[in-house]
């Protein structure tokens, strides 16, 4: 053990000191490695820890993928909507569309009356809340024309259709 020269029968103080304290490190390393092994409640926490991180990763990975799937069928039905709308203003005849520009004119008028007439019976609390909302479609107004022109289109060729 030591490089100095000594009588390998009878061991120093200071060997018999240090072969103490290595067999208590190692009796030390034993014990805790038991210990650790018989501890139950702390293996079932750190498997429970793994278990939650395994499956924390997996939902962040569904969880991603299912995103870019809703993204993707968002995209493919806006296409197929966009279709739709072109080939109902490409095969509607003229005088549909204009009949439809005409009922949307007559629809604007009475609205209009109608909505007069509410304004004068509603409280004020109910008007600020409209105003809220019509100030929402106001920002949509195009959007919002554009479908009530499909609508009226498409509820006039059915209608057309029904009478033939």
């Amino acid at each position: 053990m030591n490089s100095e020269p000594h009588n390998e029968s009878t061991p120093t103080a200071e060997e018999l000191r240090r072969q103490v304290e290595h067999t208590r490190d190692e009796l030390g390393q034993t014990v805790e490695a038991l210990a650790a092994k018989a501890d139950v409640k702390a293996q079932a926490r750190e498997k429970a820890a793994t278990v939650k991180e395994q499956a924390a990763g997996k939902a962040a990975a569904v969880k991603e993928h299912a995103a870019g799937k809703a993204a993707l069928v968002t995209g493919e039905i806006r296409e197929k909507v966009e279709h739709a709308a072109q080939l109902v203003r490409d095969k509607t005849p003229e005088p549909v569309v204009e009949k439809a520009a005409h009922a949307g004119g007559q629809i604007r008028a009475a609205t209009a009356h109608a909505g007069h007439l509410a304004y004068e019976k509603t409280p004020d609390s109910v008007r600020e809340r409209a105003g809220q909302a019509a100030a929402a479609a106001r920002a949509n107004r195009t959007r919002l024309l554009a479908a009530g022109a499909v609508l009226v289109v498409f509820l006039l060729v059915r209608r057309s259709r029904e009478c033939k």
